[in-house]
């Protein structure tokens, strides 16, 4: 037998629901806003690129990687749904920002305002990069959080490490395959697009990896501070809804001790 969980006494059984504050936990909302942050500074500094020896990175590409850090956070300590509610923050405000920054670019300048061309350079959107660049975001994200949260289950919560890394070596997969296919097959040589998946790979788990005991530290402070350690028991892991199907002979946060 199951019950469907209510989210500060609102029906969370539709979409909208996804946008109600969980008023139980002090942090989540102050750590959802931090990722949001974090993902738009890289949507706007991703026109930059520095050399790393014959290698050419963007300046997202230090900043990106960090949202998928959030959202193993997300899920190790308060579980799918609210991973699944701050990737659709993410994806919603990377949306606006879009289109934000497209009517401000249009917009004619006044006679004495020189800088257009630099503006439209950095802010005007290519219609086909930002569909891309919002699919791979959704679906890397996704991924990441579903993995994640299955391999909690599988290793009873033991051995976080094995899920920060599996984790982020699916979802990055996913977002940078689809990220490269949606945005340059037919307009680039197949070989070309396949090593720029791969390096970008590397670069994104690699940096990941290397952040694992950052994650460490920030799971074992929520975890101490808000006295959850959610396990996804009966979770619908659909995208689209925020209805959470709970067996009533498994506990709606499992508490640990400590973090292996």
């Amino acid at each position: 037998m199951s019950s469907y969980r209510e989210l500060n006494g609102a029906d969370v059984s539709t979409f909208s629901a996804l946008f109600h504050s969980n008023s139980r936990y002090k942090f989540l909302d102050t750590f959802i806003t931090l990722f949001v942050v974090v993902l738009l500074v890289s949507n706007i500094v991703a026109a930059k690129f520095f050399a790393i020896g014959p290698l050419r990175v963007s300046a997202a590409q230090v900043l990106f990687p960090i949202t998928y850090i959030f959202g193993d956070i997300f899920t190790e300590v308060y579980g799918y749904s609210a991973s699944r509610r701050a990737i659709w923050f993410g994806f919603f405000a990377s949306f606006i920002l879009v289109v934000l920054t497209y009517i401000a670019v249009v917009i004619p300048p006044a006679p004495e305002y020189h800088d257009q061309a630099a503006f439209e350079a950095i802010f005007k959107p290519v219609g086909r990069i930002v569909v891309a660049s919002l699919l791979a975001y959704w679906c890397g994200e996704f991924a990441n959080s579903f993995t994640l949260a299955k391999l909690k289950l599988v290793t009873k919560g033991r051995y976080l490490w094995t899920r920060t890394i599996g984790s982020t070596v699916v979802g990055q997969a996913v977002d940078t395959t689809v990220v490269m296919f949606a945005a340059f097959y037919g307009t680039r040589p197949l070989g070309v697009i396949l090593r720029l998946i791969v390096s970008g790979y590397v670069i994104k788990v690699v940096y990941e990896t290397l952040m694992t005991p950052v994650t460490y530290a920030v799971v074992n402070f929520l975890k101490r501070t808000e006295g959850v350690d959610y396990f996804d028991y009966g979770t619908n892991f659909n995208p689209f809804v925020s209805t959470e199907k709970v067996s009533l002979d498994q506990p709606e946060d499992a508490v640990t001790s400590s973090v292996h």
